[in-house]
């Protein structure tokens, strides 16, 4: 991808994650972005903006999928992941973006919560970890105990078993929530 198009791309995500209802969109985008970079130093300009655009769809309200609308969490998070990648794609169309490019990275954020081949596991570990790292405190002060706790718990089982070291290294200045992922995740 050009550079030029990758720095419009770059702009444009970063625009539109200000806007999000959820105050630690513009954090997480580059946290999981830093993090992406932490575990494939070489990565391409397709998992870079993946990494970037990953939960790009919260900050259209207008469009954005609500957990509620669906019977469980798996679901939604399967029609969140196909829903940033349509948006994603419309972005970097918009910029000048080549086809092979948008394809690839809209298959990137299509499985980015579930995760499938290696470059989809890393995108989805690097959110993992961003969540645990930035988003959980926000998290927390928006959803409560009961809630949290299960988040966590999910988020946690499906990030890699070597990579879970990194989580117990997060420190949280709430002590409330230190110590409820100390209880429920035992760090």
């Amino acid at each position: 991808m050009e550079q030029a198009v990758m720095e419009r791309l770059r702009r444009r995500i970063d625009d539109l994650t200000v806007r999000s209802v959820f105050p630690e969109e513009p954090i997480h985008s580059v946290n999981t972005l830093e993090w992406a970079l932490k575990l494939d130093p070489g990565a391409d300009a397709t998992l870079m903006i993946a990494a970037l655009g990953h939960d790009i769809e919260r900050s259209f309200e207008d469009k954005r999928i609500h957990s509620e609308d669906f019977d469980n969490y798996e679901e939604y998070k399967q029609a969140h992941a196909l829903n940033s990648a349509q948006l994603l794609s419309q972005l970097m169309e918009e910029c000048g973006a080549d086809q092979e490019t948008v394809h690839e990275t809209a298959r990137l954020v299509a499985h980015h919560e579930m995760g499938g081949d290696e470059r989809e596991e890393l995108l989805k570990n690097a959110d993992i970890l961003s969540f645990f790292h930035v988003c959980l405190p926000f998290y927390y002060d928006r959803k409560g105990v009961d809630i949290t706790r299960k988040r966590a718990v999910w988020s946690y089982k499906r990030l890699k078993e070597d990579l879970r070291h990194y989580v117990g290294g997060f420190d949280y200045m709430d002590k409330e929530l230190a110590d409820l992922m100390q209880e429920t995740l035992g760090l």
